[in-house]
């Protein structure tokens, strides 16, 4: 009985009901608050609760990065003395490279001192060539053609005497073949052979600033 009284009451409203909205069916009250408050709740939500949802999601990421960078600014300075000992190791392993790396002026006395190294170790010099130079970031690189005969115990000689030396020599290209000889006798013919080795044998140089 109440729900049929209350829609007749809807049935009855008019515009002035809207006018005399204090004085209005009960229902019609209930229905205008529910839409004012629905109303109120959308325009909050709308207007300031999803701007403010869209700025958490941001710091929240922010906050991510920074707790990353963080960590990894705690670990360095955590390891921040090892890392100060370790760079000066390799100030000083950088600065004894480059005094090994020669000069423009004293170039050509290590070319002497690979031509004397492979006389030493009783090696047959055949060809001896320096090629262009090749710039590199700081250095330049100063291959040797060279080509030697012997025995092969006299070549691994000339490779140590390479390797003592104290600027830094770097073999490249290496290839040995054999070399035979025939030697005739009045009745018999009798081979003797040797060794040929062609290599690269690349130096550098330090680029001083001009």
């Amino acid at each position: 009985m109440a729900l049929s009284n209350a829609i007749n009451d809807m049935k009855s409203i008019d515009g002035e009901d809207f006018r005399r909205i204090g004085s209005a069916p009960i229902l019609l009250r209930i229905l205008l608050v529910f839409l004012i408050c629905a109303a109120c709740i959308g325009a909050i939500t709308w207007f300031m609760t999803i701007p403010k949802l869209d700025q958490f999601d941001v710091v929240q990421a922010k906050e991510m990065e920074l707790r990353q960078k963080f960590d990894r600014e705690q670990s360095k300075a955590a390891n921040r003395s090892a890392y100060i000992e370790q760079l000066e190791e390799m100030k000083k392993t950088f600065n004894v490279m480059l005094r090994q790396l020669p000069n423009k002026t004293d170039i050509e006395s290590l070319l002497v001192d690979l031509s004397q190294t492979s006389v030493a170790s009783g090696l047959e010099v055949k060809f001896f060539k320096p090629e262009n130079e090749i710039p590199k970031e700081f250095y330049a690189e100063y291959p040797i053609k060279i080509s030697v005969t012997g025995q092969y115990h006299q070549f691994g000689q000339f490779i140590s005497g390479l390797a003592a030396l104290p600027r830094i020599v770097t073999l490249n290209n290496i290839d040995i073949t054999e070399i035979r000889t025939n030697a005739n006798n009045e009745n018999s013919t009798t081979a003797a052979s040797s060794l040929k080795m062609d290599l690269v044998a690349t130096t550098y140089r330090y680029l001083e600033e001009e």
